[in-house]
């Protein structure tokens, strides 16, 4: 059986962060708790981040690795962080939902298309914000498994 790209323990809700740094941080952990990616994956989102914000508009982030942290990838997967109080991911750019991504063999840009899919519908987002279980976000997402 393959492993689910997103599952309810990939979930986390009503988390808070002080800093863009630590929630991607707490992002990239999950990935790598649940065994998608290597350790080595978070240093590569963070050097993906200073390259290029992450911050999608929406209130959405997806962090994900550079180029080179393909081989740190050892499945496709996600993690989503809801954190309703947002997370300053600079310039006034207010995060609520990260959706870290790894992805393997050029899966990522599928999983990226999917998500954009849901995050493009600003309701979708507002219910990932307001939803008090991993079940409800799993919903929006089946697309993507």
């Amino acid at each position: 059986m393959t492993k689910k790209i997103l599952s309810e323990e990939n979930i986390v809700l009503n988390a808070s962060f002080n800093d863009k740094e630590e929630a991607i941080r707490g992002t990239g952990q999950i990935l790598v708790d649940k065994g998608y990616v290597e350790p080595a994956y978070i240093e590569k989102m963070l050097e993906r981040e200073k390259l290029t914000s992450t911050f999608m508009g929406n209130f959405v982030a997806i962090p994900h690795g550079t180029e080179d942290s393909k081989k740190s990838v050892i499945t496709s997967g996600l993690s989503i962080i809801q954190v309703p109080r947002g997370v300053d991911f600079g310039n006034g750019n207010i995060v609520k939902v990260l959706i870290g991504i790894a992805g393997k063999d050029g899966e990522h840009l599928e999983i990226l298309s999917q998500i954009a899919i849901v995050c493009s519908e600003e309701e979708n987002i507002q219910k990932i914000v307001e939803a008090s279980s991993a079940a409800e976000i799993i919903s929006l997402f089946d697309e993507v498994n």
